[in-house]
């Protein structure tokens, strides 16, 4: 099992960078597909990234190619979003997701643990 936490949202212009972290503060990630969702008001949560255990593939949503990017580091048990040219749309609760599978799915249910969410504004 892993834990995780989301952090590094925050309040931002158009146009602007946020870069996610997601934390394991109990096992590693190392065996884990992980993925990043978001949930925006009165919409259902959407898939907007993945990296396999290996890091070896990527998937992103079409909405985000060529402006967010999807990283982990297990030697510190984290994943990232980095999240550039940000737009009013991209305004959500971002979620980070694990994944026993470890090949990078992007439906939710195939993901067994989930952060807590960390709130994005972006702002005109």
């Amino acid at each position: 099992q892993v834990q995780l936490v989301d952090s590094g949202g925050g309040l931002v212009l158009a146009g602007g960078s946020l870069r996610l972290s997601c934390a394991a503060s109990s096992g590693t990630t190392r065996d884990y597909a992980m993925a990043w969702f978001r949930q925006a008001p009165g919409r259902e949560r959407e898939f907007v990234a993945t990296i396999s255990s290996n890091g070896g593939y990527k998937r992103y949503t079409d909405s985000v190619k060529g402006r967010f990017a999807i990283s982990r580091d297990d030697a510190k048990n984290t994943a990232y979003l980095q999240m550039n040219s940000l737009r009013p749309s991209d305004t959500a609760v971002y979620y980070c997701a694990a994944d026993e599978a470890g090949w990078g799915a992007v439906r939710a249910n195939r993901y067994q643990y989930w952060g807590q969410g960390t709130q994005v504004t972006v702002s005109t």
